[in-house]
């Protein structure tokens, strides 16, 4: 979770915890009944997510039954999704002529947007997500989320812990049919992978089908956490059972469909090479930034930025003795000294591990000056499971059970530990942890005056920018230690730039990977393995990578607006309190920061 999807949770929860205060009090007020809508649709949206439940740490008590399921990939269950949503928006547009306070206000036109957004990709064109068009691909499918699920978000306290995991081993191979199935329909009506992915999606597949079932990563995920919490019973040979007898052979049907299926798709890497692909990519950039702006707008604007932090960083590594060459040049001879490499080793990427956590605790040291409200939800750094660091992406997030039951991952791909030279990594924990996805994501959370759909609203380009904007509040605080630590912040904010270019370069202008991925070395000097990685993302993911660097510029707009207005009584603080009111697209923020800032 993918973090990057809209998410919605229990209305029980809502009721209690996530209703404000003041309607609380307010019995029988608009405020007050839209308060109960909204609990009702998330008690009517957690019932078709048995996973989300998992995610969040509700699978307890009345919804203890979730922790056996998994989510139904299925055709019928999109559209029984679909309908649940539409009758959610029918149900919520009622409440547009009522009396309501702003707050409520806010609320309503959020969540309207949000399941406004979460219907047009199955409706018009009958795929799950516009910006994940593709069923099975390097990054998605049931063969690639399933495990990393299992692994980091079902918890193992008890034995029927450990039943509930057998039990969704079995989900699992039941949900590997279902993609198989749907795969072959959906590459009929022209919505496939393009044959690269296709190969990296096939290598993982057959690194987790090579593994012998009793020590596959699946089964000893259960057995070394119930050995840990000292739960008896023969697990590994339970688990194993299952993976041999119905994982194994669901997967051997899925790997047999997709080479079979691999000399069909249709050539080129961009989402144009799809039916409706324009349309598609339109509706994916909406999506993503929470604008209108059109491809060629985003194009330019990735071009101008790219030349401005170009000019940044000249000036810095001139300084540090890098002045020759173009800024990629001088950053790709940067990315392979020595003494900014880790080794190549377990020692050297538990190294790196422990570099990352002593950058995050003193960052969380220097939090006390720009924000008031400071969650302490737990956060692990991990290294991405081997098994799919050959697709997944760099770095990402996962969020943390409501309860604190299970702490938020921050994980990093250590594939190859040349993709990350010392220099870059501060930044990279800044994004993904404090101030960036951890703070955001747990503030919101934590918060206590917004509805739960809220809390857990996940809109990439309010989250994404905000991450951007945290690695630039990072500089402020003191975060860079080094004029070289200053380089890497701004060679990440060039590498977004740069997507905004690639991006719009593959779906809209027609770019293959080679000429997406000499770009972005060319300008950001990063190595190319990395740089494939990424581009290989935006071409299976449209829309997705444009939502970081157009929602930093509207965070530090806004900020900066806010301080005009404000001028001497500006406080940062107060500011960043924005937090508390949960995710919304960028118009909305904009207004939202506005108001703040005139009391």
């Amino acid at each position: 979770m993918d973090r990057r999807q809209f998410l919605a949770t229990t209305g029980a929860v809502a009721l209690t915890a996530g209703a404000p205060r003041a309607l609380a009090q307010a019995a029988g007020s608009d405020d007050a009944r839209l308060s109960a809508a909204f609990a009702a649709i998330f008690e009517r949206q957690l019932d078709l997510s048995p996973s989300f439940v998992t995610s969040l740490g509700l699978d307890k008590g009345a919804r203890a039954g979730a922790k056996s399921q998994l989510d139904d990939n299925s055709k019928s269950a999109m559209l029984k999704r679909l309908a649940a949503t539409q009758g959610a928006i029918k149900e919520l547009d009622s409440y547009k002529a009522a009396s309501l306070s702003d707050a409520q206000r806010l609320n309503l036109d959020v969540i309207l947007y949000a399941l406004d957004q979460q219907t047009v990709a199955p409706a018009k064109f009958g795929l799950n997500s516009a910006v994940r068009p593709y069923r099975i691909f390097q990054q998605g499918g049931s063969y690639f989320s399933t495990p990393d699920f299992l692994n980091t978000a079902h918890t193992i306290n008890a034995a029927a812990d450990g039943d509930a995991y057998v039990a969704r081993l079995e989900a699992f191979a039941r949900n590997l049919r279902t993609d198989t199935a749907l795969q072959r329909d959906e590459a009929a009506r022209g919505y496939l992978a393009p044959g690269w992915s296709l190969d990296l999606t096939l290598g993982q597949m057959k690194k987790l089908r090579g593994q012998p079932a009793p020590d596959s990563s699946m089964v000893q995920s259960l057995v070394k956490r119930a050995a840990a919490k000292g739960i008896s019973g023969d697990w590994q040979a339970q688990a194993a059972a299952v993976v041999e007898k119905s994982i194994y052979p669901a997967l051997d049907e899925q790997i047999a469909a997709i080479e079979s299926l691999r000399g069909k798709t249709a050539a080129g890497d961009g989402i144009w090479r799809t039916p409706r692909g324009d349309e598609i990519y339109a509706v994916a950039l909406k999506s993503a930034t929470t604008t209108d702006l059109s491809a060629d707008q985003i194009h330019a604007m990735g071009l101008e930025q790219v030349a401005d932090i170009s000019a940044q960083l000249d000036t810095i590594l001139k300084s540090a003795g890098y002045s020759k060459g173009m800024i990629g040049e001088r950053l790709a001879a940067l990315n392979v000294e020595p003494s900014q490499l880790y080794a190549d080793s377990t020692d050297g990427r538990t190294a790196l591990l422990a570099q990352l956590n002593r950058d995050l605790d003193a960052m969380k040291a220097r939090l006390p000056n720009a924000f008031t409200t400071i969650p302490d939800t737990a956060l692990e750094i991990r290294a991405v499971p081997v098994e799919i660091q050959d697709g997944a992406s760099n770095g990402y997030y996962n969020r943390a059970a409501l309860d604190g039951s299970r702490p938020a991952i921050y994980f990093i791909n250590l594939k190859d530990v040349g993709d990350w030279p010392k220099y870059g990594l501060p930044a990279l924990t800044y994004h993904e942890g404090v101030p960036g996805h951890h703070l955001q994501i747990s503030t919101a959370q934590t918060a206590g005056d917004i509805p739960m759909l809220r809390k857990t609203a996940f809109m990439s380009a309010y989250s994404e920018g905000w991450a951007l904007y945290a690695e630039q509040l990072a500089d402020e605080l003191g975060g860079y230690a080094t004029p070289l630590d200053r380089a890497g912040y701004l060679q990440s904010f060039l590498f977004r730039a740069a997507r905004l270019v690639v991006d719009t370069g593959i779906h809209a202008k027609k770019w293959d990977v080679k000429q997406a991925t000499d770009y972005m070395v060319e300008k950001t000097g990063f190595a190319r393995p990395r740089c494939q990685r990424e581009v290989e993302r935006y071409c299976t993911q449209p829309g997705q990578a444009t939502s970081y660097k157009v929602g930093h510029g509207v965070w530090t707009k806004a900020r900066a607006d806010a301080q005009a207005v404000q001028g001497k009584a500006f406080d940062l603080k107060q500011f960043h309190a924005i937090l508390e009111e949960g995710a919304m697209p960028l118009s909305m923020l904009e207004k939202r920061v506005a108001a703040r800032a005139k009391g």
